[in-house]
């Protein structure tokens, strides 16, 4: 089974960058696509950015030209960041990583992002 660890969350003002990590582990040599998500409480679930095992990325709405997904592979992990640029007060969610696996799809329980001066 995959697991998945996210981080890299935190406090950071306006204008600031920050960068999340999510780590796999477990049969990471059959992980396909890899997807950041977003959730504000009591909003739906949102697309932030994925990429695919071949590492073309793809984004959301909320992820276009701000933000840069990235996927990294060594023998025993599989890491994928998320570089956040231009951050905005609507930026503030929790994100979450999720990886696709021989047709499950696996999440992370999340890192946290607030936007805040």
């Amino acid at each position: 089974q995959v697991q998945l660890v996210e981080s890299g969350g935190g406090l950071v003002q306006p204008g600031g960058s920050l960068r999340l990590f999510c780590a796999a582990s477990g049969p990471i040599f059959s992980i396909n696509a890899m997807v950041w998500y977003r959730q504000v409480p009591g909003k739906e679930l949102e697309l932030v950015a994925s990429i695919t095992s071949g590492g073309a990325p793809n984004y959301g709405d909320s992820g276009k030209g701000r933000f840069t997904i990235s996927r990294d592979t060594t023998k025993d992990t599989v890491t994928v960041y998320l570089q956040m640029n231009s951050i905005k007060s609507e930026d503030t969610a929790v994100y979450y990583c999720t990886a696709d696996h021989w047709g499950a799809r696996y999440w992370g329980k999340g890192t946290l992002v607030t936007v805040s001066s």
